[in-house]
């Protein structure tokens, strides 16, 4: 039997340097960047999202950036197909797949597996949407508690998106999602998984998204508000709270003044990161890890890594049929 085929993982909070260290990689690896980012498949969040420059990509090819428009709302499982026939691909290129992003779930229903949740229907998914809308997230959350307390015990009160999910599956199927979870899924994906988990200490990463933020600002991020807006797209679909997007809306409404919008999106985003850590510390995404974690700068890109740069390689470089790869 053919043995699988090597993919790599590099995942961890937003602002800790993934998309940075994946390019690098890519380039010494003959990798394509694979996109494993909710946010950045939008196609109207290029600044807000923060995802690779028109020049990097020129360089290195990069897949499932700004695929979907914001008027479609993306899915973990339409994000595993899509990601499977872009690992294919690169497998028939003779391309290392370099996985990128910020989003666990979708990462592990590759890595793990995915668990087939009926479509609820459209008509679900609009009353889920327009009520979260009408009453706000802490009260949907309740309504989710009373109604389906095991799906909404794993969630948080804030966490708009999945409570809504969870909701529309419930008044949809008649059953929950942590019920469905107990269901038949799809498999692993049949790749073997490499994986660079990045675990910046707090007090850095809280100065990288200020610094972040204030360069979305000065690269358009308000205009990219604005023209987002102007479809008028419903506010509970992922692209609309996308982080910045309800802040700055609020400045163009004349709620807000940009100071203050400014103050609270880096505060939701340092929120979302915490987040973020959390869910990686406690989820293997291949059995082989980085080890401990350290800060290190390489090419004036910031990293937080387990190892020094010439050790990383050399870990990568001996699980990719034990030599590097050839540009």
């Amino acid at each position: 039997m053919k043995s699988p085929d090597n993919a790599l993982i590099v995942a961890g909070p937003t602002c800790s340097g993934k998309s940075a260290l994946a390019f690098h990689l890519a380039k010494l690896y003959c990798g394509t960047v694979i996109n494993a980012d909710s946010m950045q498949v939008y196609r109207e969040l290029r600044v807000l999202t923060a995802r690779p420059s028109e020049a990097e990509e020129a360089i290195i090819p990069h897949r499932l950036y700004g695929v979907l428009p914001a008027s479609t709302p993306g899915s973990v499982a339409w994000w595993r197909e899509e990601v499977l026939k872009e690992m294919q691909a690169c497998r028939e290129a003779g391309r290392l797949p370099i996985l990128c992003g910020g989003t666990g779930m979708y990462l592990r229903a590759l890595t793990d597996g995915l668990v087939e949740v009926p479509d609820p229907g459209d008509e679900a998914r609009q009353k889920a949407r327009a009520l979260l809308d009408e009453i706000g997230s802490e009260a949907l959350y309740e309504k989710l508690m009373e109604h389906d307390p095991q799906t909404a015990s794993q969630l948080h009160k804030q966490d708009s998106q999945r409570i809504s999910r969870a909701w529309e599956v419930y008044i949809g199927t008649g059953k929950g999602l942590a019920a469905w979870r107990t269901e038949k899924t799809l498999p692993p994906a049949p790749w073997r998984f490499i994986s660079l988990q990045l675990d910046p200490p707090r007090d850095i990463l809280r100065q990288a998204i200020a610094r972040r933020f204030d360069a979305m600002l000065d690269d358009g991020a308000m205009e990219e508000v604005q023209d987002l807006r102007t479809q008028n797209l419903p506010r509970s679909l992922p692209a609309m709270r996308a982080h910045g997007v309800p802040e700055l809306g609020k400045v163009i409404e004349g709620e807000l003044s940009l100071d203050e919008a400014r103050l609270l999106a880096v505060r939701a985003i340092g929120r979302y990161t915490r987040r973020q850590a959390t869910w990686f510390r406690h989820h293997k995404l291949s059995q082989e890890g980085d080890g401990e974690i350290i800060f290190q700068r390489i090419e004036g890109k910031e990293f937080f890594l387990g190892k020094k740069m010439t050790e990383i390689e050399n870990f990568i470089s001996s699980r990719i049929d034990g030599r590097p790869m050839e540009l």
